[in-house]
């Protein structure tokens, strides 16, 4: 699905044709959307269409006619039958005077800018609108990770009530969950870091600063992650260690009820 706006007096439109210092977005595209972008931008196809490949890593290209950003960002699905997260690639190609978005599916990241969420923002100020994506995104990462904890911690109030075996279950759910979100926001980061040291991509001072506030949330993100992944694997050990108890004790009891069996009543004796 193709869709173009561009802002006018701070008011973004859905518009017909693309123009200069439009913002194209293409959700789960079609090969034939796919090459008319192409030829019409002189973009590589393969470029173009790297956002829709589940296993493309984060990088930034530069090439004659357009700039390639690709990062992973956060995303829901079902694994396991169970309410989980992960990642998926965003490309934000960026050509002389347009801004193209790539993406499998259809995310926050992006339609918070058509609900006109974010303040200050325009599709005719490139750097600054790829910024805000990626703000948008790590913003978006640590809002999943706040949840996640949250699941995590409802696990753990119910150690001294209702323990089951699909605790643990859960538990490595969320533990998968961080692991994805930790890989991919260091991918992300390389690239943040090499966006600070390409001179060719024209930025203003405002822009940099923005720059440096999605760095700074990155990493926050990355400690988040790595303090909830540790807290989680404690407290998957926990669960363990008190559902083991329980079976032990269990075990116990019914060899106990083996090698001591109670005497019979009388009724049950004959007499």
């Amino acid at each position: 699905m193709q869709k173009i706006y561009r802002t006018d007096d701070r008011i973004i439109r859905e518009v017909p044709q693309a123009e200069a210092g439009c913002w194209i977005m293409l959700t789960t595209p079609t090969m034939d959307e796919c090459t008319e972008i192409s030829e019409k931008y002189g973009i590589d196809i393969s470029d173009l269409r790297a956002a829709l490949d589940d296993e493309e890593s984060s990088r930034i290209t530069l090439e004659d006619d357009y700039t390639l950003i690709l990062v992973d960002i956060p995303t829901a699905e079902i694994r396991n039958e169970r309410n989980t997260y992960t990642t998926i690639p965003l490309g934000i190609v960026l050509t002389e005077d347009m801004l193209i978005t790539v993406c499998s599916e259809e995310t926050t990241v992006l339609t918070t800018f058509v609900k006109q969420r974010v303040r200050n923002f325009s599709t005719k100020k490139q750097m600054r609108f790829t910024y805000q994506i990626l703000y948008n995104s790590c913003m978006l990462y640590q809002s999943l990770l706040r949840s996640i904890d949250r699941k995590r911690t409802d696990i753990e109030m119910r150690l001294n009530k209702n323990t089951e075996d699909a605790d643990l279950f859960d538990l490595h759910e969320i533990e998968s969950n961080l692991v994805y979100f930790a890989t991919s926001l260091r991918a992300n980061s390389v690239v943040l870091d090499r966006l600070t040291r390409y001179g060719r991509l024209r930025q203003y001072e405002e822009d940099q600063e923005l720059l440096e506030d999605v760095i700074i949330e990155n990493k926050q993100a990355i400690e988040m992650t790595q303090i909830y992944r540790d807290i989680t694997i404690g407290t998957r050990e926990l669960t363990s260690t008190i559902i083991n108890n329980r079976l032990n004790n269990v075990m116990k009891y019914l060899a106990l009820r083996l090698l001591c069996p109670s005497r019979p009543s009388s009724q049950d004796s004959g007499e």
